[in-house]
């Protein structure tokens, strides 16, 4: 073998080496970047405001009205129903996008996302009459229908049973 057919030799398994290389790389960036969002995404749940929400808005009857939100929670139960709504918008498009998994946030959030439409959905029909646009909470719907559908194919069976220690 010349030096010339060396020299080719070792530039085409540098140059495949340095693609495998940087494959690799790629991949694992995106699969930290994921990580980080979803870790994000769980610590946006540990705060107690959302938490109080959150509680907040399980208390209101199926279907409750921007009326019985201000009665059942006072003043500051629309802020409450809003951290709550937002919360679920804003992972709805991120899911959506495909930027955190929807098995992510249904192993974490599919009663919660799924309790929170059956409570909210007269509302939010009532907010986007008030202020005349339909896109107002359309990824919290589109989040909560997804979750339903997915349910309905593939029950919930609680991690608790479904993951029983064996023995």
């Amino acid at each position: 073998m010349d030096i010339s057919t060396l020299a080719n030799l070792v530039n085409a398994v540098a140059v495949t080496a340095g693609v495998i290389f940087a494959a690799v790389q790629i991949r694992h960036y995106r699969q930290r970047q994921r990580r980080d969002a979803m870790l994000e995404l769980l610590r946006s749940f540990q705060d107690p405001a959302f938490a109080s929400a959150l509680r907040r808005m399980n208390s209101l009857p199926d279907g409750a009205t921007r009326e019985q939100i201000r009665e059942l929670l006072g003043p500051d139960g629309e802020d409450a129903v809003f951290l709550v709504g937002l919360t679920w918008e804003s992972i709805g498009v991120l899911v959506f996008r495909r930027e955190i998994t929807f098995d992510l946030v249904a192993d974490f959030f599919s009663g919660s996302v799924s309790v929170s439409w059956r409570k909210l959905h007269a509302f939010v029909e009532e907010d986007r009459r008030f202020v005349q646009r339909e896109t107002v909470w359309e990824w919290f719907q589109w989040l909560a229908e997804q979750m339903i559908a997915h349910e309905k194919k593939s029950p919930r069976i609680p991690a608790h049973l479904a993951h029983r220690p064996q023995g």
